[in-house]
């Protein structure tokens, strides 16, 4: 059977034989190319998600305030409520299982910076810092500074493997970039990249589209698809051979996040959880973040969007916001709870769908950019596994120390690199002032290697006045 009988056998059979039409014009490198990619999709399953999308899309939108409940407080602590001593235990349960090779850390950088005003991978990206780092670099560096801790800590020396999850448009700049700066200081057999997957965009009558003649209209299935690609690119079975335990999974664009933070891990672990959820308090009840909750008995993130504006608003006897648990894409995962994910519960995940307008070709090969939605991106959201959690808690950190988005240009003057950049300067320069140095205007930066929250400053800073810009590097 030739390439073509064998294609049009199946898409006739799934009715999307117009994927074919025009595989008369395409050269011999091209018939590859298309087969190559229509081998990868599984037409009667995609069929079957476009149902389900539509189902989605049909349904009323049913307000689930009734149904909401607050984190209940066995199951949400607080870093700056702690005491000292319950904080340090955390810690060094952190630092324990770090320095014996038991932690990964998994990266959600799938994302290209198309808001951000570039064409190029978020990961890649510097807000303008006086060292010109980029977000990339400064994770990396938390990873090593955080290993060197773990290590004087319990006197053992363990590795972090550092996972990098790309999408097809990320992938090979992704690559390039980290093999260009060797790592940014880590072993390159610690770091380990993989692809999400895509998705067909289909337009409203459940025809796949073409970008091409020759190529699919494909998106990036979410970063929910981390739990297939862990399962399908073997990446699950990594973290099993390397004697992983915990995973602390994050997005790219968090400038703050304390990357495999040992007091998280050493909370989660010390309360046998197998998930967990970094949260802030919201800045205000109609602040666009959704919200940690429980929804008949099992956690969810809530979008703000979901809620009416009555329950966002509700308060509690001392006036706290009640739905205040804001979710930062910033969690834990035991590995024995993945495998469970991946083995048990991936036909089981929400489908998030949205109307976009798709550009595509016409039946005569002409390339149309619609001005209205034509057709549904289909995604999957990280935090939807929660609901299959039996141990899930929360921890609850400080915003100013953990939580800068970067997602827009300057111009909407918010999760934008000016915020990004001033957030941090803010914080090294509480680091500075608490280690005992005075600091003379507000550019402040501390490279990720002298410290990784504010240890290790007072012999450097204590009794000198320092003058912006301020950058303290590894020397």
């Amino acid at each position: 059977m030739s390439t073509y009988d064998k294609f049009k056998t199946r898409v006739e059979r799934t009715n999307q034989s117009h994927l074919l039409q025009f595989w008369e014009e395409l050269t011999s490198e091209q018939r590859n190319e298309f087969a190559s990619q229509l081998e990868t999709i599984d037409f009667e399953e995609v069929n079957q998600l476009f149902q389900d999308a539509m189902a989605r899309l049909e349904e009323d939108v049913v307000k689930i305030d009734n149904h909401m409940k607050p984190i209940p407080p066995s199951q949400l602590e607080s870093e700056e409520s702690s005491q000292p001593e319950t904080l340090e235990r955390y810690k060094r349960i952190g630092y324990q299982e770090i320095s014996e090779g038991h932690v990964g850390v998994l990266v959600l950088a799938g994302g290209q910076g198309t808001r951000l005003g570039v064409t190029y991978p978020k990961g890649m990206y510097s807000v303008g810092l006086p060292s010109g780092k980029t977000l990339f670099q400064i994770q990396a560096e938390r990873i090593r500074r955080v290993e060197n801790l773990a290590n004087e800590y319990t006197g053992k020396h363990g590795y972090i493997t550092w996972y990098i999850m790309t999408s097809g448009p990320t992938e090979e700049a992704t690559e390039g970039f980290l093999k260009t700066h060797n790592f940014f200081g880590l072993r390159s057999e610690n770091v380990v990249q993989f692809r999400q997957g895509l998705l067909p965009c289909f337009d409203l009558n459940g025809r796949i589209l073409l970008e091409n003649k020759k190529r699919l209209a494909l998106a990036p299935d979410g970063n929910g698809g981390l739990y297939r690609a862990l399962r399908d690119q073997g990446i699950l079975n990594d973290m099993l051979q390397r004697g992983i335990r915990h995973l602390h999974i994050h997005s790219v664009d968090n400038i703050l996040v304390k990357v495999a933070d040992p007091a998280f891990i050493g909370y989660c672990v010390g309360k046998k959880a197998d998930c967990g959820a970094k949260i802030v308090r919201k800045s205000s009840p109609m602040e666009e973040v959704g919200v940690v909750c429980q929804i008949d008995g099992r956690f969810q993130v809530v979008e703000y969007s979901e809620i009416t504006e009555k329950t966002a608003n509700l308060r509690d006897k001392e006036g706290t916001i009640v739905f205040s648990a804001g979710n930062i894409c910033n969690h834990y995962f035991s590995i024995n709870f993945l495998n469970e994910i991946v083995t048990k519960h991936l036909d089981k995940l929400k489908l998030h769908v949205a109307k976009k307008k798709i550009p595509f070709i016409d039946e005569n090969g002409d390339k149309i950019k619609p001005d209205k939605p034509n057709g549904i991106k289909m995604e999957k959201y990280v935090y939807d596994v929660f609901q299959f959690s039996d141990h899930f808690v929360t921890w609850e950190v400080p915003r100013h120390a953990e939580f800068s988005a970067l997602k827009y240009s300057d111009d909407v003057e918010r999760d934008c690199p000016s915020s990004s950049r001033k957030n941090l300067f803010s914080l090294h320069k509480k680091y500075i002032v608490a280690a005992g140095g005075t600091v003379v205007g507000d550019i402040v930066e501390i490279s990720p290697l002298i410290s990784y929250s504010g240890e290790n400053l007072k012999e450097k800073v204590e009794g000198k006045v320092f003058h912006e810009p301020v950058l303290l590097n590894y020397e």
